[in-house]
């Protein structure tokens, strides 16, 4: 006969567990401390199995004969209803444990395998840590977007739109990088991308104007400061690199004798090696900074400390002595200026321009060319643009 309630409570405790059935292979075992235990059994390959089902009164009568019917319908198709309990709870606990600092980690460690600069990692793990803060120890799949918005907020609210910003494509690429290895099916951020304030684009300064920027060629030659600092600005002019690459330049990149200095791609913005023509002018310079740091790694050690390079802040000083406010030239600025008189000039190609620029292009097709089809345009490039800072200087 199937049980009651009523039944159910009525029953009490002997000095051995003692079994009442209920249907279906449902039944409750009452222990001699009273406990009353739900268990099904069933047969599975041929074998008799026992499953537990919860404890009464936590588990009634009715959502035990749920749990029952449930397990039956695994049994139909062919599925032990005791090994799929055990899976999904190892899955639960495996869940649990991959938080999205867990993620987190294992994503910087992928950009570290993969060589990023170590500016990179640093502003990485510096924005991760904050999201960190706010819910690392949570289970990845389990992170919505109101709380990464939360976390975004706290920081717009400071006034830092662009570190907000950046945050949000941070914890995007954690979540994809989530999806990727099989640990979450989805990136709450990409509902975020219109919720923050768009910073204001403040373009560096540079002078686009030929006769002032012979002004300022004429002020960088006639600089008397630190010798390191005016090689330096100096070769800013004739190159136009990014100044991080300048600054960061270590001597067994500069071969003198085939005129070319190699930028690893390390320190490449596009994580691609580049090549760039040393004209005459460029040389000369090179030969006369030895005299100062060619005992050294770096071509331009900082005056602090000669196993570390000279900060940008050096080279805007410098501009800045030379009488320069910082809304009209930044070490930066010299790649804006090459780029507008090299293209107002009208004797180059523009690709030949943005490919000494290490500005590339939309394709493969389009970057294989900026790196060998122009090769010859960009050496004489160079050295006209040398020989015109050349005249502009005295």
């Amino acid at each position: 006969m199937p049980l009651t309630d009523t039944a159910i409570k009525a029953l009490k405790q002997d000095v051995s567990p003692k079994k009442y059935s209920d249907a279906n292979g449902l039944f409750l075992l009452v222990q001699p401390n009273g406990s009353k235990l739900w268990r099904y059994a069933y047969r599975f390959l041929g074998k008799q199995k026992t499953l537990s089902l919860g404890v009464y009164p936590a588990v009634g009568l009715r959502d035990a004969r749920t749990k029952r019917d449930e397990a039956r319908d695994l049994l139909i198709q062919n599925i032990d209803p005791g090994e799929k309990i055990k899976s999904d709870k190892l899955q639960r606990i495996i869940e649990a444990a991959i938080t999205f600092s867990h993620v987190a980690d294992e994503f910087v460690e992928k950009l570290e395998r993969e060589g990023k600069a170590p500016v990179t990692l640093t502003k990485k793990k510096w924005l991760i840590s904050m999201a960190k803060a706010d819910f690392g120890s949570k289970p990845i799949h389990e992170i919505k977007a109101p709380e990464i918005l939360h976390a975004l907020k706290k920081v717009e609210a400071k006034g830092n739109y662009e570190t907000a910003r950046r945050l949000r494509s941070t914890i995007s690429q954690v979540f994809r990088y989530g999806i990727a290895t099989a640990r979450t099916d989805n990136d709450p951020t990409f509902g975020l991308r219109g919720a923050l304030i768009t910073p204001t684009v403040t373009h560096r300064a540079a002078i686009t104007d030929k006769d002032k920027f012979t002004g300022l060629v004429r002020s960088i030659w006639e600089y008397d400061g630190n010798p390191e600092t005016r090689i330096a600005l100096k070769l800013m002019a004739l190159m136009f690199p990014r100044p991080g690459e300048l600054r960061q330049a270590s001597w067994n990149e500069f071969d003198l004798t085939k005129c070319i200095w190699t930028i690893p791609a390390s320190r490449m913005k596009m994580r691609r090696e580049h090549k760039k023509h040393l004209s005459p002018l460029v040389i000369e310079l090179l030969t006369e900074l030895k005299q100062y740091s060619g005992y050294a790694e770096l071509a331009f050690p900082g005056i602090h400390s000669r196993h570390r390079p000279m900060s940008e802040n050096t080279l805007n000083s410098a501009l800045r002595r030379m009488g320069f406010t910082a809304d009209e030239a930044t070490s930066h600025g010299f790649r804006a200026s090459a780029s507008s008189l090299l293209n107002e000039s009208n004797l180059w190609s523009a690709d030949a321009i943005e490919a000494e620029l290490a500005h590339v292009g939309a394709d493969e097709v389009r970057r294989a060319y900026h790196r060998s089809l122009y090769w010859d345009e960009r050496v004489k490039m160079m050295n006209w643009w040398s020989n015109n800072i050349n005249n502009q200087k005295t």
